[in-house]
């Protein structure tokens, strides 16, 4: 039985996370039930609960997004069709069928879907799927909120009788209009509206001379407002249909009030599932926005939150831009309880909280920030004592409230109750408070009770390193700063830095040495001794974060000399198989360069193709009978080999090219200046000619038998004239 009180409630926050989830709801009602949550009694509850809001947090990121369940609420129309022969406004109609059509989409989702969202379509199975209520809101109101027509044969009689008096009315008063306007009675807007009436606008010399009914008249009084004689018979008879049309909506609108009456249940049982659905889907945006999950729930008695946040802090530090360090926690039989201590500002209380929080969202039916291999229970009850106790309205002092707590924790602290203390036993001398502490802290500890408490005093930590299943705690605070690592270390108590952190701020050291002086030479140099193993894990902390990086990187390394290696080994290999082949057909070739040389001399064509014969044989002896599939894996291999071979020849090739280039740009001699007589020769040709003429950029050469007009830019120098 799951027994949580409000102050626990309150201690923790959580009211601050139920706002933030209300404030995701589409509707009020759903606002409303999302500020009610409180942990679940019933365990199989609770686990429906939880995976409820997993399923629609897996929404979000798969193809099948769950229909929109946003509706108007019908609690007063809940109410009306509660007392007998009410009725029911057309506006009231609408949003019944609205609702019902919403959840309708949404029950035949549930449905669609099952294997997608099992828990939620059981839930969905529990409700009535129905058209019966929109086809009767259908038949009478139409998509603008209006009555039908023909929702009744009268209705329909009298509107179309209401038709043709409003086309008498509208010629009757044309014709008066026409009439009087030709006589001059009218003033310049001719007519207007009075009483929803139409009217003549007579100027008020000529009212008597108009029949008809006097309506009204202008401001100033010289219009007079006359609804014509003709007119006023047909008015009158509009009046009588009007109100005959009215009687007979009353009627309709009580029939189907009463036809929906039978549906009553179902209606707010449409409200019901339909607002639970909407805190889901909040509980699920909120899981999305604190990348919250389902850690594994289980019966071993054991709490085991990995990377934590607390949720407050982790959506507040998401606004600021501003970084939130994750905590790891774990209680079991072998380890109940933990003392953290620390100097102040180092995230104690936070961390104290962030276990408690998470806790209680979770048995709330609520996802956790945690890591996904975590793991936990539930608690029958979390007993907390956070922050400032003191109460005005007993008139009890801090300490006096806090001994009134730990009496009620003393009555209730079992097996199965976790409980969290802050600033465990102050609020009185410390020596005698402190004692009084580590009695509470035993009879906790042989109760077997889940615990985590932050405390400054000495024998509190003491105690937690004698007792067998209790564990020391420490935030980690940077040695030369002082300044909050917000990293929670298991395994040792933390110092409190006092006189550290007094001279940080400035406090004489004088005055620092006399107050030494004034306490125990034994608690200062237990104190001291705590603050020295504190610096050296933080260093240990730092070396071995180091000492991680660099075999991160060391690991890569070798994971690329291997492919490296790997990559050579295997181009050895290619080269070496073509090496064998080359040496093999070389070797042929030889031996058939032999059997040609004996047959030049010897013409003997027989024994010619005996020694051949021979040859093949002894190749053939050496193969053993490749499959297709071998044969195919060679010759691919092959052709990467020749493909490799001959992109490395390609390269040597280019490589020569570019040093011979290189060479070639370093020798070379400026370019002489040609002359007439000079022998020469273009650089791409063979025959070499002397010049005769030289014109501009061209020189005419003569080659013996013919003469040609040629560039100087391709002529090259031979010689000069003999």
């Amino acid at each position: 039985m799951v027994s949580i009180t409000p102050k626990t409630l309150q201690d923790l926050q959580f009211p601050t996370v139920l706002e933030t989830v209300s404030s995701l709801c589409n509707t009020d009602i759903g606002k409303g039930k999302a500020l009610q949550i409180i942990p679940f009694k019933d365990k199989e509850e609770l686990m429906n609960a939880l995976l409820q809001t997993s399923e629609y947090l897996s929404s979000f990121q798969n193809n099948n997004a769950i229909p929109n369940h946003g509706f108007d609420a019908i609690t007063n129309e809940i109410k009306f069709l509660g007392i007998e022969d009410s009725f029911l406004e057309l506006s009231s109609f609408r949003k019944i069928a609205a609702i019902s059509e919403t959840t309708n989409t949404q029950l035949l989702f549930f449905n669609k879907f099952k294997e997608y969202y099992p828990k939620l379509h059981e839930k969905s199975a529990t409700v009535e799927i129905t058209k019966v209520i929109i086809n009767l809101i259908d038949d009478v109101v139409d998509k603008y909120g209006e009555i039908k027509n023909n929702a009744s044969p009268d209705l329909l009689e009298i509107r179309r009788n209401m038709n043709v008096v409003r086309g008498k009315v509208n010629q009757s008063f044309g014709m008066a209009l026409t009439h009087y306007n030709n006589l001059g009675y009218l003033d310049e807007i001719r007519e207007s509206f009075v009483q929803n009436r139409r009217v003549l606008a007579v100027l008020a010399m000529y009212r008597r001379k108009v029949k008809g009914s006097i309506l009204g008249s202008s401001k100033t009084g010289s219009i007079a407002y006359i609804e014509p004689e003709a007119t006023l018979q047909y008015s009158r008879e509009l009046s009588n249909l009007e109100y005959e049309e009215k009687e007979e909506i009353i009627r309709i609108l009580k029939q189907l009030t009463n036809s929906i009456r039978s549906f009553l249940p179902l209606l707010v049982q449409y409200q019901e599932f339909l607002s639970d659905i909407d805190v889901i889907a909040a509980k699920a945006k909120y899981a999305l926005r604190t990348n919250s999950i389902l850690p594994k729930m289980s019966d071993n008695r054991r709490l085991y939150f990995k990377e934590a946040y607390h949720p407050i802090l982790f959506l507040n530090n998401k606004e600021l831009n501003e970084v939130t360090y994750p905590q790891t926690f774990e209680l079991h039989q072998e380890r109940r309880i933990i003392v953290i201590s620390g100097p102040n500002a180092g995230g104690k209380t936070i961390s104290l909280k962030t276990v408690g929080l998470l806790q209680l969202m979770l048995q709330s039916g609520m996802l956790i920030p945690v890591h996904e291999r975590s793991e936990t229970f539930l608690f029958d009850r979390i007993l907390t004592d956070i922050g400032d106790n003191q109460s005005i309205e007993n008139h009890l002092s801090t300490y006096s409230y806090r001994l009134k707590n730990m009496n009620y924790f003393l009555k209730k602290c079992n097996k199965n109750t976790m409980f969290l203390i802050d600033e465990f036993g102050t609020g009185s001398d410390p020596e005698l408070g402190g004692a009084l502490a580590e009695i509470f802290l035993e009879e906790f500890y042989h109760r077997e009770a889940f615990g985590i408490i932050t405390t400054h005093y000495s024998n509190l930590k003491i105690l937690a390193n004698e007792l067998p299943f209790a564990v020391n705690a420490n935030m980690l605070f940077d040695e030369k700063s002082l300044e909050p690592i917000y990293k929670l270390v298991i395994g040792q108590a933390g110092s409190s830095f006092t006189f550290e952190v007094a001279q940080k701020n400035g406090i004489p050291f004088g005055l620092i040495n006399r107050a030494k002086k004034k306490i125990e030479v034994g608690k200062v140099r237990f104190d001291k001794t705590i603050a020295t193993l504190q610096k050296e894990r933080s260093k240990l902390e730092k070396t071995s974060q180091n000492l991680k990086e660099e075999e991160t990187r060391a690991r890569e390394e070798s994971s690329k000399m291997a492919e490296i290696n790997s990559r050579i080994k295997q181009k050895l290999e290619s080269y070496q198989e073509l090496y064998d082949s080359n040496q093999r057909l070389i070797y042929l070739g030889q031996k058939i360069d032999d059997v040609a040389l004996k047959y030049f001399s010897s013409k003997n064509k027989k024994e010619l193709i005996g020694d051949f014969l021979k040859i093949v044989e002894i190749e053939n002896s050496k193969r053993k009978k490749a499959t297709a599939k071998e044969t195919k894996t060679k010759q691919v291999q092959q052709k990467e080999v020749i493909k490799e071979v001959a992109v490395q020849v390609e390269k040597i090739r280019t490589e020569k090219k570019e040093k011979k280039l290189k060479a070639n740009a370093v020798v070379e001699k400026p370019k002489p200046v040609l002359k007439v007589g000079d022998r020469v020769r273009m650089y791409d040709g063979k025959a070499i000619g002397s010049i005769d003429k030289i014109e501009k950029n061209k020189a005419v050469v003569n080659y013996g038998l013919f003469t040609s007009t040629i560039s100087l830019e391709v002529l090259e120098y031979v010689e000069s004239k003999k």
